[in-house]
């Protein structure tokens, strides 16, 4: 199924995104592909946890403070490890690095910066700037190798089917999954990065932000409680979420 099959009849108050790159030296010519419904930017959720980890590496001179509390931060998606990065380094800090890595800018949340998943991205973005993450681990970057490889450690749970819908099992992969009390929407995104040797890599995003109705009050009641709500955000979002991957390395040339 292709990208405007996937959108055609999307709910009027509905957000999605996604995009994909397919460069390095060698390889063939450079592709990018992306569409867009709704709203310009999204709400991050998780998703940039891993480019939070490499940039602060550099900042935190006990490197095993920063592996203490970057490993989690990915691999499981630990929010109070990622907020002990985000705050330590600073979140300004972190996103300058950001810019002067990736040539991607992003800007602090507005009303509580302490929020690192509030920053507002685009998947071109974010497509851009794990490009660059991954052709900086292909060449030599340990910091950026060990996050790759922490992300292909995030398990199936995490993952909702990205490697899957990629058609690649050892995909390094990161998701972001959130839905605030004062929001009408839940955010599904994910992240996933190929590397095709040498310095080659494809990677794939898909951003979601859907209404969720009579759904909105259980939803609720799980975070209050504690329990997952992974399955929620599969239920409303994980077939579109992984049509969009899907579309997307179709677009790119993987049929």
């Amino acid at each position: 199924m292709g990208f405007y099959e996937l959108i055609d009849d999307l709910d009027p108050g509905a957000s999605v995104q996604a995009a994909g790159i397919r460069r390095g030296y060698g390889g063939p010519p450079a592709r990018t592909v992306s569409v867009r419904a709704g709203l310009t930017r999204l709400r991050c959720a998780s998703l940039l946890k891993p480019l939070y980890a490499w940039v602060s590496a550099a900042r935190i001179p006990d490197s095993d403070r920063w592996r203490r509390h970057a490993e989690p931060a990915v691999v499981i998606s630990s929010n109070a490890d990622t907020l002990n990065l985000w705050l330590a380094v600073g979140p300004r800090v972190i996103l300058d690095d950001l810019r002067e890595r990736t040539g991607v800018s992003w800007s602090v949340p507005n009303g509580d910066p302490s929020r690192f998943g509030s920053v507002e991205v685009s998947a071109e973005e974010v497509a851009d700037a794990y490009a660059v993450l991954a052709q900086a681990a292909l060449s030599g970057d340990a910091v950026a190798r060990t996050v790759l490889a922490w992300m292909e450690a995030v398990g199936d749970g995490q993952a909702f089917g990205a490697r899957e819908a990629t058609r690649s099992p050892g995909a390094a992969v990161k998701c972001g999954w959130y839905g605030a009390p004062d929001e009408i929407c839940l955010r599904t995104h994910a992240v996933a990065v190929l590397p095709q040797g040498g310095t080659r890599v494809t990677v794939a995003v898909g951003m979601t932000s859907l209404p969720y109705g009579g759904e909105r009050g259980v939803y609720q009641d799980r975070v209050a409680k504690g329990l997952p709500v992974e399955p929620e955000h599969e239920k409303l979002a994980g077939s579109l979420l992984r049509g969009l991957m899907t579309a997307t390395m179709t677009e790119l040339g993987y049929a």
